[in-house]
This record gives C-alpha cells, sequence and structure tokens, in this order.
C-alpha cells in the first residue's frame, strides 16, 4: 500500500492564504473574522462524513448559499475508481435534486478548478450543465490528492457569488483539505489497530483452542473486521482439487456449509497460486463459476498463505449493493490471512506434539506392561502350577487352578489393553466446553484479564449442537458488551447443563455477571434483545439484574434455553 502523501503545515498553509488575501477588497477585509471563525468551527471529527458534512454546512452559511454539496472521488487503488463519485454531501438538497446535485458534481469534477455562474455570466466551459440561479465550485484536496469537490448554488438575495465569496471558499476548502487529512489519518490508525487487535485475539484463540477449531474462528473475526455479511474459510478438497467451505460465519449458513468451488473456476487456480481475487457480484462473475448463492454482493477472496504453502482461502462478502471493498481493506485482510496462517500452522505442529507425546506415552506405558506386568503374571502362573502339582489336598489343587485360569484371563485381558494403546486414537472433535473455553480466552485479550469459568452438569452430553451454537453466540454478545461497554475489571461466567425452567423443564443457563457501570436507564439495548430474541427462539428467556460490584455494581446477564427431548 503506498504511504499516504504528508499534510502540509498548517503555518505554510495560512502563510499562502494571506499572501493570497493581500490586496483584496475592504469587503473581503471585514469577511475575513467571519472566514477563521468558519475555519476554526471545521476541526476534526469520529468519521469523514461527519467532517464533509460540517464543511458543506459551514461553506453554504460562510457566503450565505441556500443549497450545497460536497462530491466525494473514489482513492486510488479502490475497484471502483473512475466511475463517478465514491459519496455525496448536501446541505439544504431535497432527495429529488440529489441526481441533479450528482450530475453537476460529476462535471464539476472534470474541470478541476475553481468555477462560478450566475446572472453575471457563466465561467464555466461551454456544454456544462448549468444549475438554474448562481453556482460556485471549488475543488478540495488532501495534500496532492484530489478528494473531491465543493458546489455552492442559489446565493440569498438573487445575486451571483462574487470574487469574494470564491476566495474565501478556496481558503475554506484549503483548511477543510487538512481537517479531512487528519480525520482519514486517525480513521486508518482505527481501522489497523482493529485488524491487528483481530489479529492477535485470533492467535491466541487459535493456539489455545488447538487447530481443529482454528478455521470457525478464523471465518467469524475475519466477518466482524470486514464489515461483511459472511466469513467463509475454504481448504482444498479431500480427494479433488476444488476448494470446500470448512467454516462459515453468517446468519444463514443454508448452502454455504460443505459447498465446493470446483477446479475448472477460474479463480481457483489463482487462489492456490497464492493470488488475491475481488469480485463486484459472486453470482455472476465468470472467476467463479456457476452455482454460486446470488445473495451475496462485493466479495474479497485472499490465500491463507504461510511461506510458499497455502493452507487455503479466507472468503468474505457484504450484502448486496453495499460498498466494494477498499484497497486498504484488501491489504488489511491479506495481512490478517497471513497471520492467521501462522497460527493455524503452529496450532497444526502444537496438536501434533501434543498427540505424539501422547503416543509416546501410550508407547511406554505398553512397554511396561508388557516387559513388567505380563511376565510377572506369568511367572506367578508358573509358581502356582508348580505348588498345584505338590499339593496332595484336592481343594487346594482345585483353588490354585481356578488362580491360574483366572492369571490367564487377566493376561490376555492386558496383553488387549496393550494392543489398544499402541494404535493410534481417533480424532476427537471440539464439544461444547471447548467451544465456550475458545470463546473466554479471546475475550481475554481486549479485556485485559482472563474471566472465570465455570460449568455444571454434562454440559458436552445434554446440549445439542443447535442450543449450544445459540448459547455460545450469546456468551460472546455478553463478552462483546462487557468489553465495549460496561468497562468491567472482573467477569464470571457460568455454564449449567442441570438448571430448571420456571415450568419444571431441563435447561442449559449460561450467566455472565461483571461488576461494571451497569445497564444505562436510557441507553441502547441492541445488544440485550439480541440475546432475549436467541433464547425466545429456542422457547426460553434472557433477563439481566444487579452484577458482581458493590451494592449490585454492574450486570448479570441470565440466558437459558430447554434441554430438548431427544437430549434431557
Amino acid at each position: 500500500m503506498a504511504a499516504a502523501a504528508p499534510s502540509p503545515d498548517p503555518l505554510d498553509v495560512a502563510a499562502e492564504a494571506t499572501r493570497g488575501l493581500r490586496g483584496l477588497s475592504t469587503e473581503l477585509t471585514a469577511r475575513l473574522p467571519r472566514l477563521l471563525e468558519a475555519m476554526r468551527s471545521l476541526g476534526t471529527g469520529p468519521d469523514a462524513h461527519t467532517v464533509l458534512d460540517r464543511i458543506v454546512r459551514t461553506a453554504a452559511e460562510l457566503v450565505g448559499a441556500r443549497r450545497a454539496a460536497i462530491g466525494v472521488h473514489h482513492t486510488a487503488g479502490d475497484a471502483a475508481a473512475g466511475q463517478g463519485l465514491a459519496d455525496v454531501v448536501t446541505y439544504g438538497v431535497t432527495e429529488a435534486d440529489r441526481e441533479r446535485c450528482a450530475e453537476l458534481l460529476a462535471d464539476a469534477r472534470r474541470t478541476g478548478k475553481p468555477s462560478t455562474s450566475g446572472p453575471s455570466g457563466p465561467s464555466q466551459p461551454s456544454g456544462s450543465p448549468q444549475p438554474s440561479g448562481s453556482y460556485l465550485s471549488v475543488p478540495l484536496r488532501v495534500g496532492e490528492e484530489s478528494f473531491g469537490i465543493l458546489c455552492l448554488a442559489d446565493k440569498r438575495g438573487g445575486g451571483p457569488f462574487t470574487d469574494s465569496d470564491r476566495h474565501l471558499v478556496e481558503v475554506l476548502a484549503t483548511e477543510a483539505g487538512i481537517a479531512i487529512g487528519h480525520t482519514r489519518v486517525q480513521g486508518a490508525t482505527r481501522q489497523r489497530e482493529r485488524w491487528i487487535e483481530g489479529s492477535v485475539a485470533v492467535t491466541q484463540a487459535v493456539l489455545s483452542g488447538g487447530a481443529g477449531d482454528g478455521p470457525a474462528v478464523v471465518a467469524e473475526k475475519a466477518r466482524e473486521l470486514a464489515g461483511a455479511a459472511v466469513g467463509i474459510v475454504l481448504l482444498p478438497e479431500d480427494g479433488g482439487d476444488g476448494l470446500k467451505a470448512v467454516a462459515v460465519a453468517a446468519d444463514e449458513r443454508s448452502g454455504l456449509l460443505g459447498a465446493v468451488l470446483p477446479a475448472r473456476a477460474p479463480a481457483v487456480p489463482r487462489l492456490l497460486a497464492g493470488q488475491p481475487v475481488l469480485i463486484e457480484d459472486p453470482a455472476a462473475d465468470p472467476l467463479l463459476g456457476t452455482g454460486v448463492p446470488g445473495r451475496y454482493g462485493p466479495s474479497m477472496m485472499v490465500p491463507l498463505s504461510s511461506g510458499d504453502r497455502v493452507l487455503g482461502v479466507l472468503a468474505t462478502a457484504r450484502e448486496r449493493d453495499a460498498d466494494p471493498f477498499t484497497a486498504t481493506e484488501r491489504t488489511l485482510a491479506a495481512q490478517f490471512a497471513a497471520q492467521a496462517a501462522v497460527a493455524l500452522v503452529l496450532a497444526e505442529a502444537q496438536r501434533d506434539r501434543e498427540r505424539l507425546a501422547v503416543l509416546e506415552e501410550r508407547d511406554r506405558i505398553a512397554r511396561d506392561l508388557h516387559d513388567l506386568v505380563v511376565q510377572r503374571l506369568f511367572a506367578t502362573g508358573m509358581l502356582l502350577e508348580s505348588a498345584e502339582r505338590q499339593s496332595d489336598a484336592p481343594e487346594v489343587r482345585e483353588r490354585i487352578e481356578r488362580a491360574v485360569e483366572e492369571l490367564g484371563a487377566t493376561i490376555q485381558e492386558v496383553r488387549t489393553a496393550i494392543f489398544a494403546l499402541q494404535q493410534t486414537p481417533p480424532e476427537t472433535p471440539p464439544g461444547l466446553r471447548g467451544r465456550v473455553l475458545r470463546e473466554v480466552r479471546a475475550a481475554a485479550v481486549p479485556l485485559g484479564f482472563q474471566p472465570s469459568l465455570t460449568f455444571l452438569g454434562p454440559v458436552d452430553d445434554l446440549v445439542v449442537s443447535v442450543t449450544g451454537a445459540h448459547l455460545v453466540a450469546a456468551l460472546r454478545e455478553s463478552l462483546s458488551n462487557a468489553f465495549r461497554h460496561a468497562r468491567a475489571e472482573r467477569i464470571e461466567v457460568v455454564v449449567d447443563a442441570s438448571a430448571r425452567l420456571a415450568d419444571g423443564r431441563p435447561a442449559v443457563r449460561l450467566t455472565v455477571a461483571d461488576d461494571g457501570v451497569g445497564v444505562p436507564a436510557d441507553g441502547r439495548r441492541s445488544g440485550l434483545t439480541n440475546l432475549a430474541r436467541r433464547a425466545e427462539a429456542l422457547g426460553g428467556s434472557s433477563t439481566f439484574g444487579p452484577g458482581l460490584g458493590e451494592d449490585g455494581r454492574g450486570t448479570t446477564v441470565a440466558w437459558e434455553a430447554p434441554l430438548p427431548s431427544e437430549d434431557a
């Protein structure tokens, strides 16, 4: 990714603006205090759109324009670069005028220079679409980059925009470029920090939970970071040359999990060669071939590469008609995928070491049983047989004979156990306990501490996959709320598979308690609403109450769902 152009020094900008204002009219000089106040009001905002809204409003008020708009260009490297405007921010413009406004902004972009029109005559190129009344356009620049175009129309009082108006707006546009540059830098920094934190969380979660469930962790985190509707991890198909979806993170996974991207699809060779693929419309793009679900829009596929080895592919897709992925997002996603691939390789190596240690221990036990236990049992049997031959009492001989037979059966059972120890144990898929433990460990990264975790009852035996998936999602939502809103210092998580609903039915209950600030009386409760909706879909409920802090400070979320009869 090319380095962003450095922002101009504000002192240099001010000096240049001052030189440009020397010798101007008394009218302009008298309006300078208002200009300075307008420049001061620009400042910066939490995001670029907020700053643009402030700029367009300030410019309109400065020169007395009834309507104003800013057309934002696509940045260099974006897939839509050169295809119209990326965004339009307006002031005093009705919805009916937005399409016409976009046309005027696009035309003003082609000139790239300040222009005015009005009763005194147009100063635009002939053939340009003219708005009714007075009109003024000024380009916006961030450093040397053309960021957008600022257009003002319909000066109050009906007169044309003057040269003084144009000079004022040009100075304001320079200051606006600095404000936009600062906001973009801050936004890019925050975005980069989120992806880095996501990479750290994925690495810790994968290494703590093993490689078995690693693809699911990667898919879920990639979906969250990319602001996508779905995240998918595809691995090379067993016995084939295609790519199979082994993990899907989406609200609706129907038709995706287990789907195969065939080797004949043009995108597959590129992905397996380590090249990313960007797709605007998955349903129509020839790179994916046919049979791709058409419910998604802009998509991004990046290889999960570690060194020269391509483990698989990470794919994310947004809703139809959503904004395409930017060049920055593609770069961050590629870096995230590379880190995730390293984590998966390390988890695989860690799992192999653990399995090797287990196999070595099993082999040692088998050798000890064979060399020590079986030999001693065999020797004991021979001694008893010798004693049997020397005994004259029939009862003693009979008892010794039964003992020898028992020893023989025991030796056979030990040999069977030795054979079993020498075989490779089957793979055990991670259960609900492992998934809950992974979520709690992953939450420790943003929280800065490890929440406590308690299991009650046979969780893995009683909770079926559907209920378990909703429970894990409810746990993730609760921990996310505690991190983003509660500012908690202590969190306790309990998963109780021996709980009962109010009507006596067996249930599983998830309790997440913290000592944070609690739920504000007038705050947003979208997270709590999501928890309740998940529980109600299963026939359960979700409530909240006092937390762990002094005098009940904090929040306790109790989420419960009935256990299906076949699992009770």
